[in-house]
């Protein structure tokens, strides 16, 4: 074993993520364990956390699971080191391309939602401020 594996409650810690959440992720195929210990304990990679974390990055912008499968594969095209056609490579580059537009779209929508909100709470304080509590 030349990478160092970690057993899914380290991974948790170091993605934030629940142990439930990743095992789900796992039933759904997302991320796989890379090994399983002579006890059949997960075993997880340095890679397997960084997918980990594409994926909690992905979710509070609101991508789907579908949607967070597509990206996945089409990295891992890219990342995969075969010779990929020139079609093949497009492709893909297009698809990580298009995620990145979305990405950048959902989080301006969510940055203007943070405005409106600290709005809000401004004018809430702005209210208390002449009211003195006991």
């Amino acid at each position: 074993m030349g990478s160092k594996h970690m057993q899914i409650g380290e991974v948790a810690v170091r993605t934030e993520l629940s142990l439930r959440t990743i095992r789900h992720y796992e039933e759904t195929g997302l991320v796989i364990p890379s090994a399983r210990s002579q006890g059949g304990f997960r075993l997880y990679t340095e890679t397997d956390v960084a997918r980990l974390m594409v994926i909690r990055r992905m979710k509070p912008l609101g991508f789907t699971l579908d949607q967070m499968r597509d990206l996945l594969v089409a990295t891992d095209r890219l990342d995969s080191g075969e010779e990929l056609s020139g079609e093949e490579r497009d492709r893909a580059l297009d698809q990580v391309r298009d995620f990145a537009q979305v990405a950048a779209e959902r989080v301006a929508d969510l940055r203007e939602q943070l405005a409106r909100a600290e709005e809000f709470a401004a004018t809430l304080r702005e209210r208390l401020a002449p009211v003195r509590l006991p």
